[in-house]
């Protein structure tokens, strides 16, 4: 039988959190990957002008092997989903693998998967899965049982092979990486520990804003799930 896979859509999420994992999963022999969604519209995403087609809807999702949860902005709009999260609960058990790329994991830590669980995200997020039970990790791939979590955004490549090893073995996922002659050589750090201070530094003072909102969503999904 094929593999299925299935991938969340939600407006402002991030597109490589979702095509990089998708373009080593596509390649996995007997894989069915579905993009899912509330309906079959169209569904934009951060990147000006980008936007994602639906395959199937939530209602018609049949039981997914692996359920992969992108990030983005627009996951905390995603955390207080209340559709999203019951579809979340309901495909989790049955899930061979339940997974997320960047601040996916705090769309996974809303519906209570993560509890329990060691878990990486976005490096800006990465504190804010303690308070849903998580125990946090600063790597690019964390696996924790049946749970995968990839860092931010481009560390998505790295989780689709590290979870294509799992499930296909490693020359198969030797050979995708080569296929997509995935070498990265970054010009500049990528990261707050390799990256220049005053980069860092930068950034956060202008993402202070979203920091705050993170803050607020935080709080009214802990209230609901400790409700």
């Amino acid at each position: 039988m094929a593999l299925q896979i299935g991938f969340p859509l939600f407006p402002n999420l991030t597109q490589l959190d979702l095509t990089g994992p998708w373009e080593v999963f596509a390649k996995l022999p007997g894989a069915d990957c579905h993009l899912l969604a509330h309906d079959l519209q169209p569904v934009r995403s951060s990147s000006a002008g980008l936007t994602l087609l639906p395959t199937t809807r939530y209602a018609d999702c049949p039981q997914l092997d692996i359920i992969c949860v992108p990030g983005g902005p627009g996951h905390l709009q995603a955390m207080e989903d209340a559709a999203l999260l019951d579809f979340l609960n309901s495909q989790a058990p049955n899930c061979r693998f339940v997974t997320a790329v960047c601040t996916g994991a705090l769309v996974l830590a809303a519906a209570g998967l993560l509890r329990g669980y060691r878990a990486t995200t976005h490096w800006m997020s990465l504190e804010r899965l303690a308070a849903f039970g998580a125990e946090p990790v600063a790597e690019r791939v964390v696996r924790d049982r049946n749970r995968i979590t990839g860092g931010g955004v481009t560390a998505g490549i790295d989780f689709g092979l590290a979870l294509a090893a799992l499930l296909a073995g490693e020359t198969v996922a030797r050979e995708i990486q080569l296929q997509i002659e995935y070498e990265p050589q970054p010009p500049y750090g990528g990261s707050p520990a390799t990256a220049d201070p005053a980069t860092v530094q930068g950034l956060r003072g202008r993402l202070g804003g979203y920091a705050a909102a993170m803050a607020e969503v935080d709080a009214r999904a802990l209230a609901r799930l400790n409700g």
